[in-house]
């Protein structure tokens, strides 16, 4: 746990921006791309946007992507 109250804001590798930077990530791509999102499939594009997240960095997201059909 982090204790803002108490000054607290990173204890070691715990800290809330990585969750935060997450969300916006999520929220950024329903508002600019996919514009309305229906509680029945959210958790299909939250899926897709943690894929996206955790794959940031792999030159070949696409390889990555077709791979796991």
């Amino acid at each position: 746990m982090v204790h803002h109250g108490e000054g607290e804001y990173v204890h070691g590798n715990i800290h809330t921006n990585t969750i935060e930077g997450f969300w916006s990530i999520v929220k950024r791509g329903i508002i600019g791309t996919f514009h309305k999102v229906s509680r029945k499939y959210l958790p299909l594009y939250v899926n897709e946007f943690e894929f996206r997240y955790n794959n940031r960095e792999n030159a070949d997201i696409f390889g990555a992507a077709i791979r796991g059909c």
